[in-house]
């Protein structure tokens, strides 16, 4: 029988073989020396898959022609993709697409594949997350608090998976506010949604992008932001950082490789997804899908200590939870 336990090893075990026999640092003047792999850590029509394959074209073009194949592995909260990253060679020709829920499933001990074993290239996108609410029951934020405050551990809210970016900015919020408030996982944003909308629970914590025609609708409003300042889009809306919390993470996309990769080719692509996130294409498509509100880019050396700080963040709130 395979267990978890029995990946992990085996996982640990072919990423020290794969350490071995890995590209060295003379190699990076011929990179790519082959096709190049996206795999991604999630299904096909996700946000994170239409990520990789929009990138796609863009990519090879800035790699001078690479040829490069997408290949979906959602199984394990993505698991199974970090976990193939690890094991490959380290020659930077396997890349994976992830979200936030990387580092989230492995502080809650569901993903064997830590940061020792992958590092980030670079961090391209960062969708806002918030706090929503059927309008016609709560008009603002100080409403919802006043409701908490009135009946502790009533209050519900929903949002996908355990140990999902809606779980632990739920987690966060409510250790910062203080306020009692228990989550209700669902196995969709939709279906969480559906449920404030019904009145079975009092609101949701996900990010912006999939709630706009929503909001658009007048179904549901975001009453607090985790941004450092106000979205012009929403400029009624207060942050959490007004409310002297300092919760700004987002979910995340970034591009990963494993950890043995050699520096000058760890460069040589961060360079490539930079010439990618700058273009005129890739700005027009993040404008389009309403990943614009922040900026996304952040480069490999800053997002690992993000990346690191975070885990130790979702550590301890998943731990008390």
């Amino acid at each position: 029988m395979v267990t978890k336990h029995t990946i992990k090893y085996a996982a640990l075990g072919l990423a020290m073989l794969g350490a071995t026999t890995g590209a060295s640092a003379s190699d990076a003047d011929n990179f790519p020396s082959k096709p190049i792999q996206f795999l991604v850590a999630a299904g096909a029509g996700g946000g994170t898959d239409n990520f990789a394959r929009v990138v796609r074209p863009m990519f090879e073009e800035a790699m001078g022609g690479a040829r490069i194949t997408v290949v979906n592995l959602p199984a394990a909260s993505g698991a199974l993709a970090h976990q193939r990253t690890a094991t490959s060679a380290a020659d930077g020709h396997t890349l994976d697409f992830a979200s936030t829920t990387l580092v989230t499933s492995l502080a809650a001990g569901q993903n064997p594949v830590g940061l020792d074993q992958l590092t980030p290239v670079a961090r391209m996108q960062s969708d806002v997350m918030a706090l929503f609410v059927n309008p016609e029951r709560f008009p603002d934020f100080e409403s919802f608090v006043k409701y908490a405050e009135e009946n502790p551990g009533k209050v519900t809210v929903g949002g996908t998976h355990t140990a999902s970016p809606d779980h632990v900015t739920f987690l966060s919020l409510r250790d910062a506010s203080g306020l009692d408030m228990n989550f209700i996982p669902y196995d969709s944003t939709g279906n969480a949604t559906a449920n404030v909308l019904g009145g079975n629970i009092d609101a949701t914590t996900t990010s912006l992008s999939p709630l706009l025609s929503y909001i658009e609708a007048g179904q549901m409003m975001p009453i607090l932001v985790f941004s450092d300042e106000r979205l012009e889009d929403y400029p009624d809306v207060p942050t959490t950082v007004e409310n002297n919390w300092d919760l700004t993470d987002g979910n995340d996309r970034a591009i990963f490789v494993h950890a043995d990769t050699p520096a000058p080719i760890l460069q040589r692509l961060e360079k490539a997804f930079k010439e990618v996130y700058d273009s005129e294409d890739y700005q027009s498509y993040a404008e389009r899908v309403n990943l614009d509100y922040r900026e996304g880019w952040m480069g490999s050396d800053e997002y690992r200590q993000r990346l690191e700080n975070n885990y130790e963040l979702y550590s301890r709130l998943l731990q008390n939870d």
